[in-house]
């Protein structure tokens, strides 16, 4: 299934989503629909991305073979009690909102397909995580473009929705403790003498490579450690410093803790 395709809210994931779709699926502009509450912001994605942009979804509701809610948890509920009647049985909801069970989009999209996604902010790069659970009305064809459209933003993966509290805690989570930890490795190089602007470029492209050999080798991160450390060389010492500072640990934790935030906030909705 491709088709029309439907946004409900403008903001930084939806416009991260279009520009995936558009600048790397060459995704016909003409075919996507963008509905926000702010003229000025749909003024900016018309200008921008030429695709159809409007205060109100109510002009290109029934036409969209696939819906995607990008709007903030607080708002999701009146976007949904607005927007739901309106569209049509076929059409594919893809929701991309933090913590919103695929139970409570039910709730209002009753005959759907849904697709409850999480994603993480390098989508707006082009180097996104995202991963996506299913309710029993969305078939094969559904998930095949929505695989597409996620692609074009990153990397996609199937889970099932119990997992999706973990999933928030490690990618949702995750970029601010890539994020944390460039910041202290620039530290550690502005410290040992490197120009600040010189360590952070240095910092952000070893994360980034070490990244990208994981994921094009295939190889367990441990493997390729080992690949990089001597005896008794620089990179063991440094390895020494981070395990004696139970970094390995913080990091598990922080995973755990963001989960278990996750799980709260779930439960409030």
């Amino acid at each position: 299934m491709s088709g029309k395709i439907g946004f409900i809210g403008g903001g930084m994931m939806a416009s991260a989503i279009v520009a995936g779709i558009t600048e790397r699926m060459h995704y016909d502009p003409k075919e996507i629909f963008v509905s926000d509450l702010s003229e000025e912001r749909c003024a900016f994605l018309r200008d921008t991305y030429h695709v159809n942009a409007s205060v109100g979804a109510a002009g290109f509701l029934s036409q969209v073979d696939t819906l995607v809610l990008a709007v903030k948890p607080q708002a999701v509920i009146a976007a949904m009690k607005e927007n739901a009647s309106g569209t049509p049985a076929h059409t594919v909801v893809m929701s991309i909102v933090a913590g919103l069970p695929l139970a409570s989009l039910e709730q209002f999209f009753t005959k759907q397909p849904i697709v409850r996604v999480m994603p993480n902010t390098p989508l707006s790069v082009g180097s996104g995580m995202s991963a996506y659970a299913l309710n029993d009305k969305a078939k094969q064809a559904d998930v095949s473009f929505v695989e597409k459209i996620l692609s074009s933003c990153g990397r996609v993966v199937k889970v099932e929705e119990s997992m999706m509290n973990a999933v928030t805690g490690l990618s949702g989570s995750g970029p601010a403790y890539g994020f944390l930890m460039i910041d202290a490795l620039s530290d550690g190089g502005v410290m040992a003498g490197l120009p600040r602007q010189t360590a952070t470029l240095l910092a952000a492209q070893t994360l980034l490579g070490a990244a990208q050999m994981v994921l094009e080798t295939e190889k367990h991160p441990d493997v390729l450690r080992d690949q990089v450390t001597s005896p008794a060389g620089t990179t063991i010492a440094g390895v020494r410093v981070l395990e004696r500072q139970g970094v390995r640990g913080a990091l598990i934790d922080a995973v755990l803790a963001a989960t278990e935030r996750s799980e709260e906030l779930g439960k409030a909705k």
